[in-house]
This record gives structure tokens, sequence and C-alpha cells, in this order.
């Protein structure tokens, strides 16, 4: 199983970015997946999650409204589009092939992309 995110970056307040996730060696089209994100001296925290078919999307209270995550089944890639971003977006994101749709056991993990975003 392999997971490789690429798209962060430096970004000031309010701006945008996009994530990707490339997924190999494993049926990316029959798995659910997320995004969580750990900042310096936090706890790691989920983010987004997508089910199998593109479908159904649950995101945490703290980037709703702002974040989306989508996926590309033929591609086997999995997205994040980060809007106006902020300050306490500064983390390095992971994509996840989780247990289940809501378990926040997973599979495997990607080593992440640093995004920072400067006040």
């Amino acid at each position: 199983v392999q997971l490789v995110e690429s798209g962060g970056g430096l970004v000031q307040t309010g701006g945008s970015l996009r994530l990707s996730c490339a997924a190999s060696r494993f049926a990316f089209p029959l798995s659910d997946m997320k995004w969580v994100r750990h900042a310096p001296g936090k706890e790691v925290e989920w983010v987004a999650t997508i089910d199998r078919y593109g479908s159904r999307t649950d995101y945490a209270d703290s980037v709703k409204g702002r974040f989306t995550i989508s996926r590309d089944n033929a591609k086997s890639t999995l997205y994040l589009q980060m809007n106006n971003l902020k300050p306490e977006d500064t983390a390095v994101y992971m994509c996840t092939r989780p247990v289940g749709y809501y378990s926040s056991n997973y599979y495997s993990r990607g080593q992440g992309t640093q995004v920072t975003v400067s006040s």
C-alpha cells in the first residue's frame, strides 16, 4: 500500500491550496478515504472522510464550509480543496485508508505534505 501526498506549501491567510494523494498497490475504488492533519504540539486531528463512491462526505467542524474532499477513482487519487485558509490550519496533512468510514484506525497513512498559513 502506498499513499503519496502533494500540493502543500506556504500561503497567506485567506488563500487556497489543493492537496492530492496518489494511491497505489491496493483497490482504491473500493476504499473509503480520510484526510487528517498534525500540527506541532497537538494530536492528530481528523479533517474529512469520503466514501468509496464519492457520494458521502463528512467534515470536522473546524473546516466545514471551507474544505472539500473529493476523489477520482479512475486516477486512484484523493483530493482536498482548502479555501479561506487560516493560521490554525497550519499542519502536516496526511491521507489515510481507514478500517471503516467512521473508524479512526487505518490500514495505511501517507508521509504527509506541509501546509503553512501565514497571518
